[in-house]
């Protein structure tokens, strides 16, 4: 069990995780280039799991997809908001569970072609991410899709330090210490964590899964920018941040980035960690 658990469960327990994809213009490009990067990889017989689903916007879309979709979260005002959702919406393939991505209770080995990790790395320390990764890689089919979320901390602090309006509080002595030198976000140390792009790529090769891309989704250099532009000004803009979230040269000066992984077809059950 995660052991920030209740610190995890209090930061989302109000649902507001439903309205942070259209609170801003650049709060929608995480969404968006997301969606973007991976929708390929989703057919209609494919089974998909989603770790750290929140209120199911991704669950939303790619279920009219795929052949059964399942969201699992460690909040259960999120869990009942998306089973809402699903209600609603008459989508027969959808179900969301209360579960912690370090350990999948009730969810079998090899069940799924596609393993969506959306929220667990940002809101776990490097020796728990290691229990999701194993995870990942038990419930994963051989040869099938996994998609791991982070947040970039070079990404993260470079953005805040140009940002209109954070840029006044950074850079920073305190930010030097937890966000460089610790890998933790410099405001909630026991609830955001950070990494780079080549240590996630390291990471997910020791446990059988092999990189096809790894990509950024919003710059947040760009975050104060974006926000104050126009619309006519924001389209002429779009064809940047296409380019930027293409390109893996970008990818570590994004606040959030998206690695797509494919699963060994001759991955075995090993757990590092645990040696299982």
């Amino acid at each position: 069990m995660a052991k920030n658990e209740m610190t995890i469960r209090r930061n989302y327990e109000d649902g507001k995780e439903e309205c942070r994809s259209s609170e801003s213009r650049y709060n929608g490009l995480e969404f968006y280039y997301t969606e973007k990067h991976i929708s390929e990889y989703i057919k209609s017989s494919s089974s998909v799991i989603e770790l750290g689903c929140g209120t199911g916007y991704y669950a939303m879309r790619f279920s009219k997809k795929c052949k059964e979709y399942i969201g699992i979260d460690i909040t259960p005002e999120n869990i009942k908001i998306l089973n809402r959702k699903a209600h609603e919406s008459g989508l027969k393939n959808v179900i969301g569970k209360v579960g912690d991505a370090t350990k999948l209770k009730n969810i079998p080995s090899e069940c799924f072609d596609v393993v969506l990790c959306f929220g667990p790395l940002y809101h776990l320390p490097p020796n728990e991410r290691e229990l999701v990764f194993a995870e990942c890689k038990r419930i994963c089919r051989n040869g099938g899709i996994a998609v791991f979320a982070y947040i970039n901390k070079i990404g993260a602090y470079a953005g805040a330090c140009v940002h209109d309006e954070l840029r006044q509080n950074y850079p920073n002595k305190k930010a030097n210490e937890l966000v460089l030198e610790s890998n933790t976000d410099d405001l909630r140390p026991d609830l955001f964590f950070f990494t780079m792009p080549e240590e996630i790529e390291m990471v997910v090769e020791k446990y059988g899964f092999s990189k096809i891309k790894n990509l950024g989704t919003d710059v947040f250099m760009t975050a104060s920018i974006v926000d104050a532009m126009n619309d006519e000004k924001f389209e002429l803009l779009k064809p940047l941040l296409d380019e930027m979230a293409s390109y893996a040269s970008c990818t570590g000066m994004s606040n959030h980035a998206v690695l797509v992984c494919r699963k060994s077809k001759n991955s075995k059950h090993s757990d590092p960690v645990n040696g299982r």
